[in-house]
This record gives structure tokens, C-alpha cells and sequence, in this order.
């Protein structure tokens, strides 16, 4: 059966593979937060969203317990979500600048959405072992997601989780540039950049280490970036 983003999305929903990760993300949806009480969560892995023809894919850490573990949608319904998805709005990829349910009409213009785990992990720590086992499911979305000229890696684990799936992807050595907001290194010729921005987490927006002007900016310089480059640079 030939691959899709649909199947990807149905197997991650479906995994079972790390018993610390189902035990979490289940006893969190059991347990519920209190302004969260009357609804029902999620609970399961939390797959990619966005436009299957886009040019950039942007690749956070992993689901939150109380956002995309109780929405079932990546970055969706908590404060990371709110700064991130307000910024992607500014840069012109969405069409609202707020992601707070599955079905609220939010939809992606030229941009993809994903995670390096997909499901929500004991303090945003997930362990080697963990990342390894996801790390199929990202390979096989930038397999299928053949428009793609840059990959937005939101932390220093998302950017890891990228070297290592364009490595199996894209083929070549594995990128050693190190992890820095704004850092842009090549992949090869007729390969993606891959771009690194701190994670849109509150630990980060709160003090400012990362502002709203500072990831606007860092999009439009993306999208100026891939879109100078003739077509068939970028198709593989």
C-alpha cells in the first residue's frame, strides 16, 4: 500500500510503542485540569497538520498534557500555541491568528506542522529511546511532503530530531551546525535549509528570550529565502 499523510496520521494516532508515553498522556486525560474538567481529552498521539503542499515544515518538540493532549491537534489550545500560531498568522501561513480546538476553522497556507514525539511526555522530557521511535513518523512526513524548501525546527530537540531525519531523508552525512535562534544550514544542493528558533514555550516568552517580532521576522526570512530559489531547486 502506498505511503500517505493520511496513513502517517492514522498510525500515530493508533501507537502504542512507548508504555511510559500511553501511561501519561491517558492518566493526564483521566485526570483532567480543573478549568479543563468538562471536557473530554484527547489522550492519543497527536499527528501533523497543515497544507500536504507545503513549502515549509515546522517541527516542535512534542504535545502539551493540557494542549494538544486534550485537543488532539498539534500546537493547539495552550500559551505555546497562542504565540506560535499568532506569529504564523503575521507571516501570512494561517488564516486566524488563534488555535484552540480541533474544527475552529483554522487552516495552514504553505506550511506543515509537526512534532518530534507525538505524544505528550512526563515534563516535556522525552527520552532517547522515545525520540527514536518517533522519529519514523517525521522521516516518512518529509518523505511525502515533496514541496518542502525549509524545515523550522522549534528547540534544540526539534533540531536534533531534524538532523537525524534528514540524514535518512535527504541522504548525506548529518548536519553538525550547532543550535541557535536564526541558524540556517544547508542540507546539500536541491535540499531544504533547515532553520532553528527557540521553542515558543512560555518559559521563553515570558522572559523574552523569545519575542513575537523575533519569529515574524524569522518566517518572512524563511519564506524570502526559498521563494528566490527557482522550483526546480527545490522538488526532489
Amino acid at each position: 500500500m502506498a505511503d500517505s499523510l493520511a496513513r502517517v496520521r492514522d498510525e500515530v494516532v493508533a501507537c502504542r510503542i512507548c508504555p511510559r508515553l500511553v501511561r501519561y498522556r491517558e492518566r493526564i486525560a483521566g485526570e483532567r485540569k480543573r478549568e479543563f474538567r468538562s471536557e473530554e481529552y484527547w489522550g492519543r498521539g497527536v499527528p501533523g497538520f497543515g497544507d500536504p503542499r507545503a513549502r515549509l515544515v515546522v517541527v516542535g518538540l512534542a504535545p502539551a498534557a493540557h494542549g494538544s493532549n486534550r485537543t488532539g491537534r498539534v500546537f493547539t489550545g495552550d500559551r505555546s500555541a497562542a504565540f506560535l500560531v499568532r506569529a504564523f498568522y503575521e507571516a501570512g501561513f494561517a488564516n486566524q491568528p488563534t488555535s484552540l480546538r480541533r474544527g475552529d476553522g483554522l487552516h495552514y497556507r504553505d506550511l506543515y506542522l509537526t512534532a518530534a514525539v507525538r505524544c505528550a511526555p512526563p515534563e516535556n522530557r522525552p527520552t532517547p529511546t522515545e525520540l527514536a521511535h518517533c522519529r519514523p513518523y517525521l522521516d516518512r512526513e518529509l518523505r511525502l511532503l515533496t514541496n518542502t524548501r525549509a524545515i523550522l525546527a522549534l528547540g534544540g530537540v526539534a533540531w536534533d530530531a531534524v538532523r537525524e531525519a534528514a540524514a535518512s531523508v535527504y541522504g548525506g552525512p548529518k548536519p553538525t551546525t550547532p543550535f541557535s535562534h536564526g541558524t540556517a544550514a544547508t542540507l546539500g544542493p536541491g535540499r531544504p535549509m533547515r532553520y532553528a528558533s527557540y521553542h515558543p514555550s512560555p518559559q521563553n516568552t515570558n522572559t523574552r528570550k523569545l519575542t513575537h517580532a523575533m519569529l515574524v521576522e524569522l518566517l518572512e526570512r524563511i519564506r524570502s529565502g526559498y521563494t528566490r530559489v527557482p522550483a526546480s531547486m527545490g522538488a526532489r
